[in-house]
């Protein structure tokens, strides 16, 4: 017959403690209530075992199901990857299983998987997908539903967030710009549901003002989502109708790149004719040709700062509601140039 699994039981009397003291041990929330002598001897003795605690038995003593959901706009976005594995990382520490879900920017896509993951009893959420005046948030508000809100804002609903500086960052972007002798300086905004988008744009128009340059509505291009094909339509919308001006600044890094097919499809060279730069630092930007020049902040951090303040809401913890700014940080590489240097673009 095949050997019976070791219980908690067992466990304990390996460890010579009651079974409280081992399940105790055993749970990363509580682990701080015991000895660090007592935990290490029921770890040892749970691995000598082959000891597996049961989650369905777990969920039904504490309530909680231990698993967060986690909604991301895009998965082709390298953006993501790290944001979500910091994330994992600090909820894996803490007991917790992340379950992740793609909602390719979609309204109804992105409802549904909220839906279902409620139906699983998730303890919590971390939202990347959040947009102004968000119905969902709306329901996750009245439902008292614990939510934590990454790389977005929302200033309607009392949700914890954790995000870049974005208007700081965008002013960077300009600034770099300006002082690399650029006045005509074009920019692609984010998609104005997005706080991202809002916030940017927000700090183009600062850091233009900053260096007493005229802000062109006519070079202000809106993309509808942050992919590189709208990166290629708003750029090639822009050459089309006021092909005068000499730098892009892009509200992301997929925009900008988007950008680079634009500027090819015109035999345009960057940064000669045109200087880009993005938002994000996204893994392997640096990989392009030219590299792109863009403004960092740091991703991981961005998830395990997420991952604490969704741990402090379903824990039930009390004090005000917390939004995080991360630093920005700007990155020069290939992809922008002085002004003297470009040639400017051809009329159509």
């Amino acid at each position: 017959m095949p050997e019976r699994p070791a219980t908690l039981r067992d466990v304990a009397a390996a460890a010579r403690v009651h079974p409280a003291t081992a399940s105790r041990a055993l749970n990363p929330e509580t682990r701080i209530l015991v000895s660090e002598d007592t935990a290490r001897r029921v770890s040892e003795a749970a691995g000598r075992l082959g000891y597996r605690p049961n989650p369905v038995a777990r969920s039904l003593r504490t309530r909680r199901s231990h698993t967060v959901g986690v909604l991301i706009p895009d998965l082709n976005n390298p953006l993501f990857p790290p944001i979500v594995r910091g994330l994992e990382d600090k909820l894996g520490a803490a007991g917790y299983v992340a379950l992740i879900g793609n909602t390719d920017a979609d309204a109804g896509r992105e409802r549904t998987l909220f839906e279902q993951m409620r139906a699983r009893h998730v303890d919590g959420f971390a939202l990347a997908t959040a947009t102004l005046h968000d119905r969902l948030l709306a329901e996750a508000a009245a439902a008292d539903v614990p939510v934590v809100l990454m790389n977005r804002l929302a200033p309607d609903y009392g949700f914890p967030s954790v995000s870049v500086d974005n208007e700081q960052g965008a002013r960077m972007a300009v600034s770099h710009l300006a002082r690399l002798g650029h006045a005509r300086i074009a920019h692609i905004a984010g998609p104005q549901e997005a706080s991202t988008g809002v916030s940017r744009l927000r700090g183009f128009r600062d850091g233009m003002a900053a260096h007493e340059l005229a802000v062109d509505e006519s070079l202000i291009a809106y993309a509808a989502k942050y992919t590189v094909e709208e990166g290629t339509r708003c750029c090639r919308a822009l050459l089309a109708r006021h092909p005068g001006f000499t730098a892009v600044a892009a509200a992301n890094d997929m925009l900008a790149v988007g950008c680079y097919t634009a500027l090819d499809e015109r035999s345009l060279s960057c940064p000669d004719d045109m200087s880009v730069i993005g938002f994000n630092d996204m893994p392997f930007i640096d990989r392009l040709r030219p590299p792109l020049t863009t403004v960092r902040f740091p991703h991981y951090q961005l998830g395990t700062e997420a991952a604490q303040l969704l741990l402090e809401r379903i824990s039930g913890a009390g004090g005000p509601v917390k939004i995080l700014y991360l630093a920005p940080e700007l990155i020069v590489r290939g992809s922008t140039a002085a002004q003297h240097a470009a040639g400017g673009t051809a009329p159509a």
